[in-house]
């Protein structure tokens, strides 16, 4: 059975910072495309960061620069460090393994509010 748990969520200050985790069981971690993703209210789930299983990595527009992805394949868990927050990168933040099938986290609450 496969787990994808992600955690790290919260409430931040516009400028502040937070380290999402992605927990994964029951894959191969270390062959799968990892990403996460971000919907918020009334919007379309769009892809913020994904990296290879090679360590390659790929960023939305609106995140480069200021949030990185990085996996330890032998925790079989990837993170999000997200710094300079702006109030828009409020949403619920996904992770998605993903090879020949892909697998969703349930999701964790980033809000940046003053």
């Amino acid at each position: 059975q496969v787990h994808v748990v992600e955690s790290g969520g919260g409430l931040v200050q516009p400028g502040g910072s937070l380290r999402l985790s992605c927990a994964t069981s029951g894959i191969i971690f270390s062959i799968y495309t990892m990403g996460w993703y971000r919907q918020a209210p009334g919007k379309q789930r769009d892809m913020v960061a994904d990296i290879t299983s090679g360590g390659s990595t790929n960023y939305a527009d609106s995140v480069k620069g200021r949030f990185t992805i990085s996996r330890d394949n032998a925790k079989n868990t990837v993170y999000l460090q997200m710094d300079s927050l702006k109030p828009e990168d409020t949403a619920v933040y996904y992770c998605h393994a993903e090879r020949r099938m892909a697998y969703w986290g349930q999701g964790t609450q980033v809000t940046v509010s003053s």
